[in-house]
């Protein structure tokens, strides 16, 4: 499966952006799927993932309360809306998919076969 993350951009603090992440080859029904970030100088981070049922997910504490995932399987792309931004959300986001992720591994980065090219996010203070 081929993922296209898009929607990256620059935003000043306490605004708000929507991630999609637009796949094709296969349909991510039934596929976990996930959002990881990395800054400059920093490991990578998850963020937010959806198991395959969509029935379990997982948000970061830095993110949660802020951050939502979301699925619109008809057009085969997730989402990531991200609102009351801080500067330090600052970081390269990428998507990604795996087809046997454990609800436990969601925030596993390891756990995921498939990855998007990254997409800037700069939330200037």
């Amino acid at each position: 499966v081929q993922l296209q993350a898009s929607g990256g951009g620059l935003v000043q603090t306490g605004g708000s952006l929507r991630l999609s992440c637009a796949a094709s080859g296969r349909t991510l029904r039934g596929v976990a799927v996930g959002w990881f970030r990395q800054a400059p100088g920093k490991e990578r981070e998850s963020v937010a993932a959806s198991s395959r049922t969509g029935g379990g997910t997982f948000y970061s504490d830095s993110v949660k309360g802020r951050f939502t995932l979301s699925r619109d399987n008809a057009k085969n792309t997730v989402y990531l809306q991200m609102n009351s931004l801080k500067s330090e959300d600052t970081a390269v986001y990428h998507c990604a998919a795996g087809a046997s992720i454990i609800s436990s591994s969601l925030g596993n980065p390891d756990a995921y076969a498939y990855w998007g090219q990254g997409t800037q996010v700069t939330v200037s203070s």
